[in-house]
């Protein structure tokens, strides 16, 4: 029972992220969590709490409007659902310094979505930023 109330969760959270795209609906995912972060493990990055999560929601989505992902795996542990993914994206606005090359992207990750009782307390992301970085760049 546990693990298909997990999967409808993150059903939810994969439908939002195609809302989000499309309207910046950040309200309505940031539903999902029983506490919003983001851990991103490549740049050491982390975003507490729900002022930093919407930031990173937003400055993300600028560089990258149409973000979306592909489902590859979906896997889950006593605490967590580990899902395997292909991430895509156009890069349409500045990165750092980068300025919007309008070339596309598509890199392989891992996230794994922690819950507590309530919801997910935290997104750990696993990924190749370099990866992203070569597709976009002239």
């Amino acid at each position: 029972r546990l693990l298909n109330i997990r999967e409808a969760v993150l059903e939810r959270e994969r439908e939002l992220l195609h809302l989000r795209r499309a309207r910046f609906d950040f309200d309505t995912t940031l539903e999902t969590f029983s506490h919003p972060r983001y851990e991103l493990i490549a740049t050491g990055q982390v975003h507490d709490g729900d002022a930093a999560v919407r930031e990173y929601f937003r400055a993300s989505r600028k560089s990258f409007p149409d973000q979306r992902n592909e489902l590859i795996s979906l896997r889950h542990a006593d605490d967590a659902v580990i899902v395997e993914l292909w991430l895509l994206g156009t890069h349409q606005g500045r990165l750092g310094a980068l300025e919007p090359t309008g070339r596309t992207f598509r890199t392989r990750m891992m996230a794994f979505f922690i819950f507590d009782d309530a919801g997910i307390v935290c997104e750990r992301v696993y990924f190749n930023p370099g990866d992203i970085l070569r597709q976009i760049s002239v």
